[in-house]
């Protein structure tokens, strides 16, 4: 049983979002990995948030010439020859997103070989996970916000997350004042308080798009309204600023959803610079990685989120180990993954329940994607 080829599809897929009655049209990029082994079987990952091209060219024209030949169980054998070989002095970036992406196709592998569902092979604490939505994003105005709240509410949420900052550093030259932007955020939160009530947990995300002093002004005029965490705060995840706002503000911090290096995990918990740690198991190097992650959160005592979307592949992460928590059920996201899988568990309650499936437990729509690819669109196919 050895692997006997890799293949990346880049695909990037506009999206339709309707909430609160209001419908506005997106876009997002993700990167299909198919792991096939000599006997036919085929496991399935992917990453997000990124170039997708670029993933595509990285998982074809490199990793993939050295991966044949490999067993397809030997998960730290095959993580560390690609560690070194996409990352020989430390870097991340890219390199992460493509290693993600072939380890989530691997242990889907591992789990259709063993019988088994992904969750349970990585430790089956339990079969259900708590989800929170994100549905709060710049393209709804106060009043759509406030609406989408409200209805995700009675979709029976009770945890519910919104964008703040809105790339505000990087439009900086537009000029866009990031006085007035978070200025906006207060009203923007407020509203969503007013629309769900005391009861239902806020969270806010500002993609790392301020900087500390805007990132503080902001924690300090909404503490108030009860936010439950502050993911991203400051640009870069910058550990000593991330350090002193924590010790500023009554606000839960959280980051770590676009690290791709366990050191940085490491750096931010020593210096205890957030009460929540978030690797994605689509960006943060894959299950293998996040496994490593976990223990550290779990031997700091520190909590251990899903950050950053994705929630069909994080689920099994935070179903399988005992410290596993929360999950994000990125509204935006999930379109996209309806359009690729097949067999996607819905939430109940705000609760995922874990398939039985061997491995990941949903599939690739293979026809679906051959015309996703081929769509205007999208900006390429990968190669066989």
């Amino acid at each position: 049983m050895k692997i006997a080829s890799v293949r990346a599809t880049p695909l990037h897929l506009p999206v339709t979002v309707d909430s609160g009655g209001r419908t506005k049209t997106t876009s997002l990029s993700l990167c299909i990995v198919d792991v096939e082994l000599d006997d036919g079987r085929i496991g399935t990952g992917m990453t997000a948030i990124t170039e997708e091209e670029v993933i595509g060219s990285i998982v074809n024209d490199i990793a993939a010439h050295a991966l044949v030949g490999m067993d397809p169980l030997r998960h730290e054998q095959i993580w560390d020859r690609l560690s070194w070989l996409l990352t020989p002095r430390g870097q991340s970036g890219y390199a992460s997103h493509a290693i993600a992406a072939i380890d989530l196709a691997l242990w889907d592998l591992k789990g259709q070989i063993l019988g088994q569902p992904c969750w349970r092979l990585l430790g089956g604490a339990r079969s259900q996970v708590p989800v929170y939505a994100t549905f709060g994003f710049a393209f709804f105005d106060r009043e759509e916000l406030a609406a989408a709240a409200a209805a995700w509410v009675q979709r029976g949420f009770q945890r519910l997350k919104m964008t703040v900052g809105h790339h505000g550093l990087q439009r900086r030259d537009e000029p866009r004042p990031l006085a007035q932007v978070i200025a906006e955020d207060v009203q923007r939160i407020r509203a969503v308080r007013e629309a769900v009530g005391p009861e239902v947990q806020i969270f806010i995300d500002a993609n790392c798009s301020l900087d500390y002093f805007h990132a503080l002004s902001l924690a300090q005029r909404i503490e108030d309204y009860g936010i439950t965490f502050f993911e991203e705060p400051v640009a870069q995840n910058d550990i000593p600023n991330l350090v002193k706002l924590r010790g500023k503000t009554r606000i839960p911090l959280a980051a770590g959803q676009n690290e791709g290096l366990a050191s940085r995990f490491r750096d931010m918990l020593v210096a205890q610079a957030v009460d929540v740690v978030q690797p994605n198991a689509c960006i943060s190097g894959g299950y293998t990685q996040c496994l490593r992650i976990a223990g550290m959160a779990a031997a700091f005592n520190t909590s251990f989120a899903n950050g950053g979307a994705w929630p069909h592949h994080n689920m099994h992460l935070h179903a399988g180990l005992a410290n596993g928590s929360l999950v994000e059920y990125h509204s935006v996201a999930v379109e996209c993954c309806k359009l690729v899988f097949d067999d996607l568990p819905e939430p109940s309650g705000g609760v995922l329940t874990l398939p039985e499936t061997p491995g990941l437990g949903f599939r690739p729509n293979r026809e679906r994607i051959a015309e996703l690819a081929r769509r205007p669109g999208s900006r390429g196919v990968g190669k066989a």
